[in-house]
C-alpha cells in the first residue's frame, strides 16, 4: 500500500474527496480561495464541499461574523469556526446525521506589492472524526517566507489540504501530524510557531508537548503558553509589551529565582519607560535545558511546565542558544517596548566571553551590537564568590583589560544594573543541588524553594520524588544516631 504521508497535494485532496462521510465547508479570507481550489481542482469535489465562503471586504465580514478588531487574528478565525459549523449543521442537519462535518477556515495577511510586510496569518479546522460525534479542533498560525504574493498563496494551499488531510488520516502521534502537516513546506517557505488543539479527540494531548515539538521539529525556534496551559502565539501575545524575561532550567524553581523576579521587577517598574500594566513576565526554556544525553524528555519537560505554570507564569520555549538572539528575536515583535533581561553573574560573564561568539565574523561587537543595541536593560543578581568568601557582582565584576571599557559604557547608558535588594541569606541555594536532594531523599531540599513548590512536587511527585526514598533515609539516619 501506498505510503499515505508521500501523497501529492492534488492526491491528498482526492482521497478526501473520495471518503464518502467526509463532507464540509470553506472560508478563507485574505490569500485567495487557494485551499478550496485544490480540492476542487482534485474531482470528486461534489460530495465533499457544501460549499465556500470569502468575506473580503470589512463590512460584509462583520456581517457574517460579527464586529472583529482585527481581522486577520486567532479570534477572527475562531468566530469564523464557529459561525460556518453552525451554518453547515442547521442548514443540512439529514445531511449530518450521515456524515462527518468539517469547517476549514483561514484569514491571512499574504505579502503586499511593495513587499513591506510579513506574510502571516490564522489557520483553523473544526471537525468530527466519527459521525454524530461532538466536533473537534485545530488552530494554528503560520509565517509564510515565500518572496511572492503567487508563492505564499500556492504555500497556503498546499498547507490547508495538509491540514484537512492529516486530521483525518494522520494523527497516530504528534510528530506524525507535524510531519504529515508540513510535507513539502521547508521552514524556508512555512513557519508554524503556535499550534493547539481541543476537543473530545484530543483529550490524550497535552498542547505544551505540542509546543514542544514545533521547536523540536525545528518549525519554528520559539513558542509559548501560559498558566492555563494554553498555546499562544507570541508575536500577538507579546505585540507592544514590556518583557522581562528570565532564562533558565527551573530544575526546580528555587527561592533564589523568586527572589530575582521580586527584586528584579521591583527595579524594573521604576524605569521611565516600562508601565506595570503593560508588562509580561516570561520564563524561557531553551532546547539546550531540556536535553539530556542528547534526548528531551517529555516527562522532564511537563514537571518544569506544571511547576511553573502553578506559579502563574508564561513559559516560553526556544531554540535561542545565545542571547543576543533571544534579544534579537524579542525585540522584533515587542515593537521597541523596553526588554529587561535577569540574569545571574555568571552567567554575565559568559556574555562577555568572546569564545561564545566564534562563529559571527564581527565576534563579541556583532552580537553586542545585535542584541543588545535595542531597548534593553540587564538586571544582575549577584551570587557567592566561587572562594565562598563575600559576593560576586556587578561592582566587583572581573573582565579581560580590553573589554572592561565595553562594560563601562554599558553601565553608563544604562543597559546593565545590579539587583541591589536581594537576600544573602538565599545566596547558597543552586537548582543543581536542590533536585539532587530531591532524588536522593535528603529533607533539607525542602527549605531551599518556596512552599507552592514543594507542595506542587509532592503532589505531582516532579523531578523523580518519592516519598518511601526520603522515609528510608530518615530510618537510616535513626539507626547511625543510635549506633
Amino acid at each position: 500500500m501506498k505510503n499515505l504521508r508521500s501523497l501529492t497535494t492534488e492526491e491528498k485532496a482526492l482521497l478526501v474527496n473520495l471518503t464518502n462521510d467526509i463532507y464540509g465547508a470553506f472560508a478563507e479570507i485574505g490569500a485567495g480561495q487557494e485551499v478550496a481550489a485544490n480540492f476542487f481542482k482534485a474531482g470528486g469535489s461534489s460530495g465533499t464541499i457544501a460549499y465556500t465562503r470569502s468575506a473580503y471586504d470589512m463590512k460584509v465580514s462583520d456581517s457574517f461574523y460579527g464586529k472583529c478588531k482585527r481581522y486577520v487574528c486567532e479570534d477572527r478565525l475562531v468566530q469564523m469556526l464557529s459561525t460556518e459549523y453552525k451554518t453547515l449543521s442547521e442548514t443540512l442537519p439529514e445531511k449530518k446525521k450521515e456524515s462527518r462535518f468539517f469547517v476549514f477556515a483561514n484569514t491571512v495577511e499574504s505579502l503586499n506589492y511593495h513587499k513591506t510586510n510579513q506574510g502571516q496569518g490564522w489557520i483553523g479546522l473544526k471537525f468530527q472524526m466519527k459521525t454524530g460525534a461532538e466536533p473537534s479542533e485545530i488552530v494554528l498560525h503560520v509565517k509564510l517566507h515565500d518572496t511572492s504574493h503567487k508563492r505564499q498563496q500556492e504555500a497556503l494551499g498546499i498547507l490547508g489540504v495538509n491540514l484537512v488531510h492529516a486530521a483525518y488520516f494522520d494523527q497516530d502521534t504528534i510528530d506524525a501530524f507535524l510531519a504529515a502537516l508540513t510535507y513539502r513546506l521547508p521552514r524556508e517557505r512555512v513557519e508554524i510557531d503556535m499550534l493547539r488543539v481541543l476537543g473530545p479527540d484530543f483529550a490524550h494531548i497535552d498542547n505544551r508537548l505540542i509546543a514542544l515539538n514545533l521547536v523540536k521539529n525545528g518549525l519554528t525556534d520559539a513558542t509559548m503558553f501560559d498558566q492555563d496551559r494554553a498555546v499562544l502565539q507570541p508575536s500577538t501575545a507579546l505585540y507592544k509589551k514590556n518583557v522581562l524575561l528570565m532564562r533558565g532550567r527551573f530544575r526546580p524553581m528555587t527561592k533564589v529565582h523568586v527572589d530575582m523576579i521580586a527584586k528584579g521587577m521591583q527595579q524594573y517598574l521604576k524605569e521611565p519607560d516600562v508601565e506595570a500594566d503593560n508588562t509580561c513576565v516570561v520564563l524561557e526554556l531553551t532546547l539546550k535545558d531540556l536535553t539530556a544525553d542528547g534526548k528531551i524528555s517529555e516527562k522532564d519537560f511537563i514537571d518544569r511546565a506544571e511547576l511553573l505554570g502553578s506559579m502563574g507564569y508564561t513559559v516560553m520555549i526556544s531554540n535561542y542558544l545565545k542571547h543576543y538572539k533571544m534579544i534579537e528575536y524579542l525585540s522584533s515583535i515587542t515593537n521597541g517596548h523596553k526588554i529587561g533581561v535577569l540574569l545571574g553573574i555568571y552567567n554575565l560573564q559568559t556574555i562577555f566571553d568572546e569564545k561564545y561568539y566564534n562563529t559571527l565574523r564581527g565576534g563579541l561587537l556583532e552580537a553586542f551590537g545585535r542584541g543588545f543595541g535595542h531597548n534593553i536593560k540587564m538586571f544582575v543578581y549577584p551570587a557567592m564568590s566561587l572562594d565562598g568568601e563575600g559576593t560576586y557582582g556587578v561592582t566587583n565584576f572581573q573582565l579581560p583589560e580590553h573589554l572592561t571599557g565595553l562594560f563601562d559604557y554599558m553601565l553608563k547608558t544604562n543597559k546593565v544594573e545590579e539587583i541591589y535588594d536581594y537576600n544573602p541569606d538565599l545566596l547558597h541555594i543552586l537548582s543543581d543541588d536542590v533536585l539532587k536532594k530531591i532524588q536522593d531523599g535528603v529533607l533539607s531540599w525542602e527549605q531551599d524553594v518556596p512552599e507552592s513548590v514543594m507542595k506542587a512536587i509532592k503532589f505531582f511527585k516532579l523531578f523523580g520524588y518519592n516519598e518511601s526514598r526520603f522515609q528510608k533515609v530518615e530510618v537510616a539516619q535513626k539507626v547511625s544516631t543510635r549506633v
